[in-house]
């Protein structure tokens, strides 16, 4: 009879504690990381996210990224095929400018399967410790080898690491 009673009781502990379990397993996906990237070489910033597998997705899929454009105007939209070996899936943005730090930028992930029918949505924003401030408006190298660029590094000794300069003021998001 007690046998009987702590076993009814040892399951219920064991379905409640399966019940607080994350939902996870529900998306196929989930966003692992995120960051801007600033290279100064090339003067360039890039939002970078890590998507990663929780469940299998159909054999031909895609990622449809929507980014806040920093400078403003429309959201900047990119298309990655997700492929079946991959564990991890790097989304990266083509080249942004005008990033603010300490402000939210807003990202829409679409996840599609190859016949366009939506799989998963994914919602988050991205914020930046730094501003776009710090790096030159032009880029440090050209060519394929790093060659100094002559617009920055100038024939009579003088240096160009002025920032870009044509970015709409700020304006507070939160």
């Amino acid at each position: 009879m007690k046998r009987s009673g702590f076993f009814i009781g040892l399951c219920a502990i064991i379905a409640a504690l399966s019940s607080c379990e994350r939902s996870d397993k529900d998306e196929p996906l989930k966003v692992q990381g995120k960051v801007f990237i600033f290279n100064y070489r090339i003067a360039s910033a890039t939002y970078v996210l890590t998507l990663a597998r929780n469940a299998p997705l159909p054999e031909e899929s895609y990622a449809e990224v929507r980014y806040e454009n920093p400078r403003g105007g429309p959201p900047i939209e990119t298309r990655t095929k997700i492929f079946p070996f991959w564990d991890k899936i790097a989304l990266e943005s083509p080249p942004v400018h005008c990033i603010v730090k300490n402000r939210p930028y807003a990202i829409s992930i679409r996840i599609v399967d190859g016949k366009e029918k939506l799989i998963q949505t994914i919602d988050t924003t991205l914020t930046s410790s730094l501003d776009q401030t710090i790096l030159p408006a032009k880029p440090l190298v050209v060519g394929p080898i790093y060659t100094p660029n002559p617009e920055v590094f100038k024939a009579d000794g003088s240096t160009d690491f002025s920032p870009e300069t044509n970015c709409p003021a700020p304006v507070s998001k939160t």
